[in-house]
């Protein structure tokens, strides 16, 4: 058994906010809390808790569409990226239908798969952690969806664009293609796809984004699907009439008018990722080069041990997997510190003292 230092044993300034939890490295949380706008919004919207939501969320899909430069009947909306991608899941498919994913990927995909009745098909990640392309456009000629992580979830790797269009060329027209693009806000732009030209060309593909990883929202559970017309008008025929909460319009609102902030508070994120892939590299630690906000330990990475072992009665929660390989969400410094620590002492000798 081993410890790893105590958050107040880690005193470092590295402009993070003091974590609530620093420990807690499962689910790739934001460690900043909301933005001050955001905040002072969702402290206003209280006033108005005892009335209704719009109807159907107008005003938040119009304010979605202007910014991502779609028209607004391209835009459906949902309870974070899992719930516009069981409201696609629901409208699109039928019991008894085929969904492809990668294996290991995010949680949900399984979970909504058996919600909607469908049977699944897992396709194994290559040896570097990227979606093997091939095999899912294998998998497709059998499935009404696929789903592509990008950056996948829960290596971070980023497939480049060209890539994506090629696999998309050899897919069915009638096959219903999820990218999921949770943490595309970690990407950098040059290397992000113009979706409003993507979803023109290939109308199969539903993009789905969400406002709980970058912009720090996920307890208000808000996410977006972009989509061709016709497949949005679809989806937004499902969508559950109140069914986005009435935060969720002036939480957007200001996280947009706060954007500088939200830059800045994205690249404090990447530059400590960064700092704790060096680390570990320095350790001889190998993982993944993820475009996200956590990082991933292959299970040949911990060479004798699974990584769930390592960080066993540490105190940390992070990601395991049962091959075990582990994903862990880039915190503070003092995450990061207590990470480290947990993997040092893996590699330090037990000391013998003689009796």
């Amino acid at each position: 058994m081993h410890t790893v230092a105590s958050p107040a044993a880690i005193d470092v300034d590295d402009g993070f906010p003091t974590a609530i939890d620093p420990f807690a490295l499962s689910l790739n949380e934001n460690p900043f809390p909301p933005l001050p706008g955001v905040r002072s919004a969702l402290i206003r919207s209280v006033d108005a808790a005892n009335r209704y939501p719009e109807f159907l969320p107008e005003r938040l899909r119009t304010l979605i569409a202007a910014r991502v430069g779609l028209p607004t009947d391209r835009v459906v909306l949902g309870a974070g990226a899992t719930g516009v991608a069981l409201q696609m899941l629901q409208a699109l498919t039928d019991p008894g239908d085929t969904v492809a994913f990668s294996a290991p990927t995010f949680d949900g995909y399984p979970i909504i798969a058996r919600m909607a009745r469908l049977k699944t098909v897992a396709v194994p990640l290559d040896q570097h952690g990227h979606n093997d392309l091939d095999g899912l456009a294998e998998a497709a000629a059998a499935a009404r969806v696929v789903v592509v992580c990008r950056p996948h979830n829960p290596t971070g790797t980023l497939e480049p664009t060209a890539e994506i269009v090629g696999f998309l060329r050899r897919l069915p027209r009638d096959t219903i293609v999820l990218l999921d693009e949770a943490y595309i806000e970690f990407v950098a732009p040059e290397h992000r796809i113009d979706v409003a030209a993507l979803t023109e060309r290939f109308p199969n593909v539903v993009v789905v984004r969400t406002f709980s990883k970058a912009y720090g929202l996920a307890g208000l559970r808000i996410g977006y699907g972009l989509a061709s017309a016709p497949v949005a008008e679809t989806l937004w025929a499902q969508q559950l009439p109140f069914g986005i909460a009435i935060t969720s319009l002036l939480a957007v609102a200001a996280s947009y008018d706060a954007e500088y902030q939200l830059l800045q508070r994205i690249r404090k994120v990447i530059a400590e990722r960064r700092y704790l892939r060096m680390r570990l590299g320095a350790m001889g630690i190998y993982s993944t080069d993820a475009q996200a906000n956590f990082i991933f330990l292959p299970s040949s990475a911990a060479r004798d041990r699974p990584w769930g072992d390592v960080f066993a009665d540490t105190g940390l929660r992070v990601r395991h997997y049962d091959d075990g390989a582990a994903r862990i969400t880039v915190g503070s410094r003092q995450s990061s510190a207590a990470v480290l620590a947990a993997i040092s002492a893996l590699r330090t000798p037990a000391v013998v003292t003689a009796s």
